[in-house]
């Protein structure tokens, strides 16, 4: 007989419904198609030994990629934690500064980020779940990926 969600200790409730860490690691296989497609300049949000570009800036205080100009072709897998809105208005603005600016994220439709800038890109929804870095186990969540072309406002 199924317990009732009130009888479900936190410790289960957590593993399900949240993750420990806000870094997901871009799968290799997802990036190198995207990169034949892009061909990327920068990285815009890698931490060190596991950056997709040659040049790219982190979420760290030392070279935080929301503080940085994007210039070019760029990659986004920001981090998905509270902060994610920021990386995406980012993402966007930049767009309009004349880059292409491609996005990994979490399929969060009901989000304001996702309603004020996603929705503005060109979104590709991915069919399942992504096992990002070296997990065994796919993502709890669904991923898009997302493209804001690049428009140059007057």
């Amino acid at each position: 007989m199924p317990r009732p969600l009130a009888a479900v200790k936190e410790a289960e409730v957590s593993v399900h419904f949240k993750s420990l860490s806000i870094m997901w690691a871009t799968p290799w296989a997802l990036f190198s198609e995207l990169n034949q497609e892009f061909n990327f300049n920068i990285d815009a949000c890698a931490v060190e030994g596991d950056a997709k570009c040659e040049q790219y800036f982190s979420p760290t205080p030392e070279r935080n990629g929301l503080f940085e100009r994007w210039e070019g072709v760029i990659w986004c897998n920001p981090p998905y934690g509270r902060g994610i809105g920021k990386w995406v208005s980012k993402g966007y603005s930049e767009s309009l500064r004349g880059s292409t600016v491609v996005m990994l994220l979490p399929s969060r439709t009901d989000t304001r980020w996702w309603h004020d800038f996603v929705m503005k890109g060109e979104i590709r929804f991915i069919r399942g779940r992504l096992r990002f870095g070296d997990s065994k186990n796919p993502a709890p969540f669904p991923s898009a990926i997302v493209v804001f072309h690049p428009q140059i406002l007057p």
